[in-house]
Parts: C-alpha cells; sequence; structure tokens
C-alpha cells in the first residue's frame, strides 16, 4: 500500500540513531511489554532490562522515568498497529481486515495492562486514537465494499466488540479463538446465507 500508506501517531517512538543502540531499545520495549502485560505497571525495571539483555543503566538512558516507558511502549503499540496495516494491504478484503483484527488484539493485551498509567487526555493519546482508526477503518471499508463485512457494523463497534471479548477470561487460548471466529463470523457476509434464507423464504411461500 505506497500511495495509501497507513499514517503514523504523530507522537512518535524516538529510537537511537545508532543501529546497536536501536537493538537495545527495541529489546527493552519488547522485554517492557511482556513483563507489563505478565505483571501489570509495577514490574521491575531491573528484570525488564535483564529479559531485554542490557543493564538498567542502558534502560534509564533510554526512559529516565517509568512514564517514559509507558508511554513508548504504548505508541509503539499503535506504530504497529498501522505498519500491519500496510502488510495485509494486498490480501483479499476480508482476510486483510481478519488479519489486522487479530494484531489488534494484541493490542488491547497491551494497552490494559498500562491502561491506568496513560494519560488519556494527552496529544500523544489523541493522535495514537487517529492513527489507529485511520490505519484499520479502510480495511473495514474495503471488506463491506467487497460485500464481505456486514454493512450496519461500523469501525467503532467493531472495535469494542473484540476489546470486550478479549477482556473476557478464557479457560485457555483455545477457547479465546473460538469465541473470537464465533464473533468474526457473525461480522462477516456470506453468499450462502443469503441464497439460503431466500430458499426458506420461496419454500414458505409455496408451501402456503
Amino acid at each position: 500500500m505506497t500511495d495509501n500508506a497507513a499514517p503514523q501517531p504523530r507522537v512518535a517512538v524516538r529510537r537511537p540513531h545508532r543501529a546497536d543502540a536501536r537493538r537495545n531499545f527495541d529489546a527493552l520495549l519488547n522485554a517492557a511489554r511482556e513483563a507489563f502485560a505478565q505483571h501489570g505497571t509495577e514490574a521491575s525495571l531491573e528484570e525488564i532490562a535483564r529479559r531485554a539483555g542490557v543493564g538498567i543503566g542502558t534502560l534509564y538512558r533510554n526512559f529516565p522515568t517509568r512514564q517514559d516507558l509507558f508511554d513508548s511502549v504504548y505508541v509503539g503499540e499503535v506504530e504497529e498497529l498501522c505498519r500491519a496495516a500496510e502488510e495485509v494491504a494486498n490480501l483479499p478484503p476480508w482476510d486483510a481486515f481478519v488479519a489486522w483484527l487479530r494484531r489488534f488484539v494484541g493490542y488491547v493485551a497491551t494497552k490494559r495492562a498500562i491502561y491506568e498509567a496513560l494519560n488519556r487526555d494527552s496529544e500523544m493519546f489523541r493522535s495514537c486514537r487517529i492513527a489507529m482508526y485511520a490505519a484499520g477503518e479502510p480495511l473495514l471499508v474495503r471488506a463491506q465494499e467487497a460485500g464481505d463485512a456486514r454493512s450496519d457494523a461500523n469501525f467503532d463497534d467493531i472495535l469494542r466488540m473484540i476489546t470486550g471479548i478479549t477482556a473476557t477470561g478464557f479457560v485457555d487460548d483455545a477457547q479465546r479463538e473460538r469465541v473470537l471466529g464465533i464473533a468474526l463470523d457473525g461480522l462477516r457476509v456470506r453468499e450462502h446465507t443469503a441464497q439460503n434464507a431466500a430458499e426458506q423464504s420461496e419454500e414458505s411461500i409455496q408451501g402456503h
């Protein structure tokens, strides 16, 4: 998707220029994402540095405060959502939208872990939301125009549904995937569904 590339958040993660420093920075973001998901906002910074394979001094050079780390993890997730929209753009419309929604599930998990630590009134938070919608909504519109997705569901409806589903406790990952699949089936327009309905209606009329 070259001409219609999804916009990035205006407040972007500022990565170091040197390749080795950039690797450490990204390793710290990945480690922080995992640690926050497992232990919440009180996750140990020393543990995050250990997971990333760097010293605590390297962590503080990149993220002087815990809030800097929260914000960078969140913006990094939104950046990945924007990139994901570009990466799936050449898939068939329904497949592209579902692939993006599955990436959105990962974003929800990270956001939930650090939600209370984010300033929801900040320019960063607002710009990230705008960028996320700008990335994902065209994929839904494309699926709707192709006749693959319900036309009566808007983007915000679907994100709220997926967020609600992923907030629920599940017995295991298989159950979560099954429930998510059921929800996505409810969004999909299937030709045979309309055809079956028409046939049943015709049979009913003939029966009378």
